[in-house]
């Protein structure tokens, strides 16, 4: 059975929704948000359904209400996927489906004490585009005023999907995955990462000391911190540990001769002063201290002991998956803080070398693909070139990244010899940035770049598009997986409660453990086979069922 399109539109003040099924003004379901998703859970149980919204907001009130929404069409990720970046306001997603110049747009209220809004202004004007009223950050009011964008909606949704059709057959498919992204970004924010508060806490005072009392405390405990560094270089006792030129004075005064006082520019002095380790530590837990500290855990970790913050389902670059709070850059000394609740345990689930992988499938290279059949990639294509792994490892991040010196642009000769056409793929996505042109992923996101520049800049730009056309491929098969694993656990009463990079991890009940262990292999196989087309490329995932982060491979 085809899935019913409905427009869900939630007015201005969010009190008031409606439910919209075709061009007709009327709506099939009006009334206070309670009632409307109320609705909205009926037509789920009754059937598929294809909900459309102007950005996933309007969703928010059935996935506060545990509604389990399964398809959806975001006109705002949507828009992202077609244009590339990240600006996608009501009117230029409007301009643009329509074949209008975004530029030409006419400009919305801007606040002004002299703005006013023509209440019998159309809502498309003469020209296509929108009419200011539409604009206006109190819009849509009232039933009515939904209905009518409930309905623009819709008009647009399908125009979205001619673009995308004329695309290809793929970028079709990427629109729903990213569209259900934003349902997943929502289920993330609203569930939360579970928190160990005790053991969190335990950490932070192990890394950044105790819980400051008053400022003067919070004080003495900064230069406690301070003089485990400074106790390696007396007489410099004054410096400013977070001043980098004076930490840079301090270094070359001991003899240490670097550049700047970046970590990895440090890190091969560690055995020449004292100073040089004991500076990485006090980095680390300086880190713990002002970002994920007292503050941070206050802040961002309720009382119910989970972690939260906003998601984003693209970074506006090649489109991987964001997060605030922290969630993407929990410092490994926190992560034991990170715990299954009561009952429960974290499924924790990384693909393994996905890179490469995707690159054998975009670049449709079969004998890179042959390679995807060992478990360990980078030994295959190390015996095949007849080099030590680690180098052949180097070498096949390298070609993805751009870097041509060393021993990975030697080892590049071989791989342009024994995989040619995954590495002229890599060459033409880097031609195509360096002429300031954007490139497409194999999912169908335009990606653009700047124009011109001197050629270190053009160098640069096609670094990025060479990498871009495989890490933004990677994060289509990954919301496809993510989504796939989202669906596989509902029924044991699973969550993902976080996407990192290309990593999951699940908190599922203690019963079930086995259960999600199978959904997330399946989940897998079934994704990659879709989103590939079948290609005869293995995906894997190293999956581990544990009751802390940290005790995951």
């Amino acid at each position: 059975m085809q899935p019913v399109r409905r427009a869900l539109v939630v007015d201005s003040s969010g009190r008031h929704a409606v439910v919209v099924e075709s061009d007709a003004s009327d709506p099939v379901a009006s009334g206070p948000i309670g009632e409307v998703v109320e609705r909205v859970a009926a037509y789920e149980a009754q059937g598929p359904s294809r909900w459309v919204w102007w950005n996933r907001s309007a969703a928010a009130p059935a996935v506060e209400a545990r509604v389990v929404l399964r398809r959806c069409w975001d006109l705002q990720e949507v828009h992202r996927l077609l244009v590339g970046g990240w600006s996608a306001d009501p009117d230029e997603v409007w301009a643009v489906s329509h074949g209008l110049a975004p530029g030409d747009r006419p400009s919305g209220p801007t606040g002004d004490l002299f703005d006013s809004t023509d209440a019998d202004e159309p809502l498309v004007r003469d020209d296509g585009y929108l009419g200011a009223r539409a604009l206006d950050p109190a819009w849509p009011a009232g039933p009515e005023e939904c209905a009518a964008w409930g309905v623009l909606a819709l008009r647009v949704a399908r125009r979205q999907e001619e673009l995308l059709r004329a695309r290809s057959g793929r970028a079709l498919s990427t629109a729903y995955s990213e569209s259900g992204a934003g349902l997943l970004c929502l289920e993330l924010a609203r569930d939360g990462l579970p928190i160990d508060r005790a053991r969190m806490s335990e950490l932070i005072t192990l890394a950044a000391g105790p819980r400051p009392e008053t400022d003067a405390h919070a004080a003495a405990i900064r230069r406690e911190r301070d003089q485990l560094v400074l106790q390696h270089v007396p007489g410099r006792e004054r410096t400013d540990l977070r001043n980098p030129a004076q930490v840079l004075q301090l270094l070359h005064a001991v003899g240490v001769r670097v550049d700047d006082t970046r970590s990895w520019r440090l890190d091969p002095y560690r055995g020449m002063h004292p100073v040089v380790e004991a500076l990485l530590a006090w980095r680390k837990s300086e880190r713990i201290a002002t970002t994920y500290g007292w503050t941070w855990l206050d802040r961002f970790v309720g009382e119910d002991d989970r972690l939260r913050g906003e998601w984003t389902v693209c970074d506006g670059g090649a489109g991987r998956m964001t997060a605030g709070a922290g969630l993407h850059s929990l410092p490994a000394p926190l992560r034991p803080g990170v715990a299954a609740g009561a009952g429960h345990v974290l499924i924790r689930a990384d693909l393994g070398q996905v890179e490469p992988r995707v690159l054998a499938v975009v670049s449709g290279d079969r004998a890179f693909a042959a390679a995807t059949a060992a478990d360990d990639l980078y030994a295959d294509v190390a015996a095949r070139l007849r080099i030590d792994r680690p180098v052949a490892k180097i070498a096949v991040l390298a070609a993805m990244y751009g870097q041509t010196s060393g021993a990975a642009g030697e080892a590049l000769t071989g791989l342009e010899r024994a995989y040619p056409t995954a590495m002229a793929y890599l060459g033409r996505a880097a031609e195509t940035g360096e002429r300031g042109e954007a490139v497409t992923t194999y999912g169908g996101r335009r990606v653009p770049v700047d124009e011109g520049g001197d050629p270190a800049r053009r160098r640069a730009v096609g670094r990025f598009t060479r990498n871009a056309v495989v890490q933004g491929a990677a994060a289509e098969l990954f919301k496809a997986w993510a989504l796939t694993v989202r669906a596989g656990i509902v029924p044991i009463g699973g969550q993902i409660v976080l996407c990192l990079h290309d990593e999951l991890v699940l908190h599922v009940p203690h019963e079930h453990a086995d259960e999600g262990v199978r959904v997330v292999h399946g989940a897998l196989e079934s994704a990659a086979h879709h989103w590939s087309g079948g290609a005869p490329v293995r995906f894997v995932a190293d999956v581990s069922v544990v009751h802390r982060w940290s005790e995951a491979k």
